[in-house]
Formats: C-alpha cells, sequence, structure tokens
C-alpha cells in the first residue's frame, strides 16, 4: 500500500465547532499569545493558563469529529495513512485514525511543569478529569501543565513527522495556513516525485515551486474529492 501523508491544522477541526487561533474572532483575538501560550505566560500567571485549557479541554466533550476526520480514518483501508497534526484536539483519534503524530501536544494530556518531555510524567486525563486545579502534581512534585508546545518551546515529534513525510507516496495539506514553523517547512521534506494536494476554502500563500493539487473546499468536501481523485 502506499504512504498517504496529511498534515492538518486548524480547518481540519473548524467544522467540528473547534475554535480557531489565527481566524477573525478566534481565540488569539481573546487571549494574548503571550498570556496563554509560552513559558513566560504560564511562569506569570499558571492558573489562568490552567483554567484557559480546562476550557478548551471541556469544549471537546461538545464537539465530534466532522466528515473530513472520518473520510480520512477511511482512506486506512487503501493506504498506509499518517497524519501529522498541529492541533491539540483528539477528533482524528476519535474518527478513527490509528496513525496521529501531533506536533503541538495532546489537550486531553498533561505533565510536569519542570520536564514536560519525559514520558514518565505525561498523564492522559479522563473526561472527568479534565478540570486540572492548581496544587494538582506530576509524580515529580511539580504543578501539572497542559502537555502542548507553547511558542519558543521545541517540538520534539519534528523529526519523527520529517521521518515519514520523507517516505511519503501522497502528501496531504488541510487546513493550515501554514505560517507556523517547524511544521510549515515539512514541505520541504517531500520527495519531488511525489503528488502534492492542499485542501482550503481559502487562498494558502505556499512558499515553494513545487506542482500543488489545490481543491478550494473545506475539511469535509474537501477530503471527499481527494478521496474520488485518489481512488477514482
Amino acid at each position: 500500500m502506499k504512504n498517504l501523508v496529511v498534515l492538518t491544522g486548524a480547518g481540519m477541526s473548524a467544522e467540528s465547532g473547534i475554535s480557531t487561533f489565527r481566524d477573525a474572532g478566534g481565540l488569539w483575538e481573546r487571549y494574548p499569545v503571550e498570556q496563554v501560550a509560552t513559558p513566560e505566560g504560564y511562569a506569570a500567571n499558571p492558573e489562568l493558563v490552567i483554567n484557559f485549557y480546562n476550557d478548551r479541554r471541556q469544549q471537546l466533550l461538545d464537539v465530534k469529529p466532522n466528515q473530513g476526520h472520518v473520510l480520512l480514518a477511511g482512506l486506512e483501508k487503501s493506504f498506509n495513512v499518517t497524519v501529522i497534526t498541529q492541533n491539540v484536539d483528539n477528533l482524528h483519534e476519535r474518527a478513527g485514525s490509528h496513525h496521529v503524530i501531533h506536533l503541538h501536544g495532546e489537550l486531553t494530556k498533561v505533565t510536569s511543569s519542570r520536564e514536560p518531555n519525559n514520558p514518565k510524567y505525561i498523564k492522559e486525563l479522563k473526561p472527568e478529569e479534565f478540570k486540572v486545579k492548581m496544587g494538582d502534581k506530576a509524580a515529580d512534585g511539580s504543578q501539572l501543565r497542559p502537555f502542548i508546545v507553547w511558542f519558543g518551546e521545541a517540538v520534539p515529534m519534528i523529526e519523527t513527522a520529517i521521518d515519514y513525510v520523507r517516505k511519503a507516496d501522497i502528501f496531504v495539506i488541510i487546513g493550515t495556513s501554514l505560517n507556523v514553523y517547524p511544521a510549515a517547512g515539512l514541505l520541504y521534506y517531500v520527495p519531488d516525485e511525489t503528488p502534492v494536494y492542499l485542501i482550503d476554502p481559502n487562498y494558502v500563500a505556499v512558499n515553494s515551486n513545487r506542482k500543488i493539487n489545490v481543491i478550494r473546499k473545506g475539511a469535509s468536501a474537501g477530503v471527499e474529492e481527494l478521496k474520488k481523485m485518489l481512488l477514482g
């Protein structure tokens, strides 16, 4: 089976009702990025940051995977599918995708404030534990913090993602502005002979000379069209 590698961003989950960060009315307009998505913001006001992610987690209980998520999971019948996502939600997994690489962390997990990437301290929360409080401790005694890669932090999974992109027979980009690095740089690792598809209802400026097959649709309609193109 061919290797189908998919890079997804906020536009993938927008149809499910998850607030995007960058669009008009998005989360960054309500919460300055410096406050809720940087190590400095966390150091200055950990309670604000913890509550911000409690609210994001709560939102997950009210949303469902959209048809785009479901169709991507269904492509596993015909391809070896690897989803590389910039999203921190769990909608790909809930739709049935079996191989998801989260570049920016996972909302349903918490970890140590001292060693956030130490697997010993990363813990998956059950829905009834979604509200983290000040004073809740990781196994090393530090405050539990969201397992999220904040601006200014290293992206531990990027090397793993690059390995899969280098072996891609088909590469698909869905719902990302290609503004956030290192994720946006993954396109440079796609083999020259590999076809690239871009699904987005909006114009996306791509910093590359390679031929890109653009599908100007939202995630659900776009993946439906992609499926027809790939499977006939």
